[in-house]
């Protein structure tokens, strides 16, 4: 599998599948989940209600309407509450969950926003570590590619410090 670092807005990229931080609801939000839902445009939203709801650390799968991709994987990451409750597993399983949807599909590309390191504050470097090793120990053939898009430079010195070691 291939890893590639980006710094720069997760809804611009043209790959099979972008990977959206959602929240419970599935009905947008802000950051990262609230611009993926305002580019792909309305349709989106429709979509995502016929699910009623998704659980931390599940996975669903959706068209990308606007976006220039084909698909969204929606994964709703567990909030940071001092990690005595699961957080790293639940986090673990976002990642798991949303390369089994890939898998499904047979996708060969997808970007993973950087899962509950916004408003959900789980700690940078622990939420990429686990994203790092979840995607690298990933033993199947699909995805080919996959991209961590980062939204700061501090984001992008951290993945990069793991993917190039």
């Amino acid at each position: 599998m291939k890893i590639e670092i980006f710094e720069g807005d997760i809804t611009t990229l043209a790959v099979d599948a972008i990977v959206n931080a959602a929240n419970t609801s599935l009905l947008g939000g802000g950051g990262v989940d609230g611009a993926i839902h305002q580019a792909a445009g309305p349709e989106l939203l429709q979509e995502c209600r016929k699910f009623g709801r998704c659980e931390t650390g599940e996975a669903v799968i959706t068209s990308a309407y606007n976006l220039p991709c084909q698909y969204v994987i929606h994964t709703p990451g567990p909030v940071w509450n001092g990690g005595n409750s699961g957080e790293a597993e639940k986090l673990t399983s976002c990642y798991r969950n949303s390369l089994k949807l890939a898998l499904k599909k047979e996708l060969t590309a997808i970007a993973f926003s950087s899962i509950s390191t916004g408003i959900y504050s789980f700690p940078l470097q622990a939420a990429a570590e686990i994203a790092v090793k979840t995607v690298t120990t990933w033993p199947e053939k699909f995805p080919e590619k996959v991209i961590f898009v980062c939204f700061s430079p501090e984001v992008t010195a951290t993945y990069k410090k793991l993917v190039l070691t």
